[in-house]
């Protein structure tokens, strides 16, 4: 009976993932139908666009060979017209003379005849008929205005649509995920001297597999990238995959997407659980800074707001609007002088890391992990259920590393941020200098509970980073490091 439920809920699992496949695929399709049809105006919209934008300089060009037409037609005219006229006079005045000539031919008076003569001989040399060029100024020819656009038709009638580059292709076992960079690499699927640039785009996804339609986070873009290759650095592990893709671009049009790829961006992510801090500190999600009237005002906020006859009176913070009310009995997890806050995720299991930074004036601060058997006045470092480094910068800057009630001076100077390296499984906690990766001091135990992260802060505060893969250096050094055992030999203990 027993056996065949397994079965059936194996069975009941598989269905429900496949469903579970075959909906976000038709979120998928119908978010794809939905783009075609978008795509589909937009692309005969342009087209419109286009042709109207060369009808509209077809129409220019038209206009102006027109004028120009119309100018020479003016121009000829104007010309020939002159010249006509002038001729047409010089003709009426040439046929006067000749009328006058003939009729000084009927002269029988000889001087008389001789004054015509003489003054026939005078018109004739000033006449305008002798000065004319008897050739037209200007040619009927037209031809050098004709046009021949057939070398242009054969253009216009091989245009096609624009060479579309295709789909690169990402390989993931080319890319590389490490020290909070993605590196993703691509290939064409044929060579293509044409592409100009590449457009990568990326989102976070708690999501293995094909990138989902619905509830997801926008795709953030990387443009002109020259190169098959590009790295994404800084980022914050705060989702266990991320979705990439990519596309290539030519001169003029990008083409398809690539098919898209998911990779693993596993980091431990926590925050601060202000349900388990001391009422002396201020606790938002990434941050804790000490309160030396916490607790007072909480207790006259609570006696003027709240009956006074109430057992478990609210104090509630204003400093932190992030966070839900708690009850005053969980804000008494830790009380006296043990101003400490636990993170809010335990660690049963792996290889974690994670990093602190204290305020410059932070008189005094604790970071480590502790079973969270801690009892409420025990201070990080002084059981044998919690492991911390303390700053000390009260009076004189003392450096220690500390584990039941024991403290290792350390010789090297506060870092400004320090990482913490938890290896659960191989009973190691170390720290290191962040920047630089110096190892600062490492615990070796044996944890026999889930350990949670710890803080202390006095007169001051510190930050929280999360989200970061443990670094290829620290990974590097706990090889070299795990062969060394004296530098914490007398804090090495293994915890009950």
């Amino acid at each position: 009976m027993d056996t065949q439920k397994e079965a059936l809920q194996r069975i009941i699992t598989t269905l429900a993932n496949k469903n579970d496949e075959i909906q976000n695929f038709i979120d998928t399709l119908s978010h794809v139908l939905k783009g075609v049809q978008g795509n589909s105006a937009k692309v005969l919209s342009d087209l419109d666009e286009e042709f109207d934008g060369l009808y509209s300089v077809l129409d220019e060009m038209k206009e102006s060979m027109t004028n120009r037409i119309k100018q020479e037609q003016a121009h000829k005219t104007q010309e020939l017209q002159n010249q006509l006229s002038q001729c047409t006079n010089a003709l009426e005045s040439s046929e006067e003379l000749l009328e006058f000539a003939s009729r000084t031919m009927d002269i029988k008076e000889p001087e008389e005849f001789t004054k015509a003569a003489r003054q026939i001989k005078d018109r004739v040399t000033m006449a305008a008929a002798f000065r004319l060029s008897l050739k037209p100024k200007v040619s009927d020819n037209m031809t050098y205005l004709m046009v021949d656009f057939s070398q242009e038709r054969q253009t216009i009638q091989g245009l096609k649509f624009l060479p579309v580059p295709k789909a690169p292709e990402i390989d993931p076992a080319d890319c590389i995920v490490a020290d909070n960079c993605v590196t993703v690499s691509w290939q064409m699927p044929e060579e293509d001297n044409k592409i100009d640039h590449y457009v990568l785009e990326y989102r976070k996804t708690n999501y293995d597999g094909l990138p989902r339609v619905k509830d997801e986070r926008c795709w953030e873009t990387v443009d002109d990238i020259k190169g098959t290759e590009y790295t994404l650095s800084g980022l914050k592990f705060d989702s266990k995959y991320m979705n990439f893709r990519v596309r290539a671009c030519n001169k003029a049009v990008a083409g398809e997407y690539s098919d898209p790829v998911t990779l693993e961006t596993k980091a431990l992510i926590f925050g601060l659980d202000n349900t388990s801090s001391h009422l002396n500190l201020k606790v938002e999600d990434s941050y804790v800074e000490w309160d030396p009237m916490g607790g007072k005002s909480q207790e006259s906020k609570v006696k003027g707001k709240e009956n006074k006859g109430s057992a478990t009176p609210s104090p509630k913070r204003t400093s932190v609007t992030s966070r839900p009310p708690v009850s005053r009995g969980s804000r008494d997890r830790f009380t006296g002088e043990s101003y400490t806050v636990l993170g809010d995720t335990t660690i049963e299991s792996g290889q974690h890391y994670w990093e602190v930074k204290a305020q410059k004036d932070c008189k005094s601060y604790s970071v480590g992990v502790t079973y969270k058997t801690i009892g409420k006045f025990d201070q990080l470092g002084k059981t044998n259920t919690s492991w911390c480094l303390h700053v000390n910068n009260w009076l004189q800057t003392t450096f220690a590393a500390k584990h039941n009630n024991k403290a290792k001076a350390l010789e090297v100077a506060v870092p400004d941020k320090i990482g913490v390296y938890c290896d659960f499984d191989g009973g190691q906690l170390s720290f290191y200098n962040s920047e630089t990766k110096q190892l600062l001091h490492s615990f070796k135990t044996k944890f026999t509970q889930p350990v949670v992260p710890a803080f202390m802060a006095w007169c001051g505060g510190i930050t929280l980073y999360t989200g970061l893969q443990v670094p290829s250096a620290v990974r590097t050094l706990q090889k070299a490091e795990n062969g060394l055992s004296g530098s914490s030999s007398s804090l090495t203990s293994n915890a009950q």
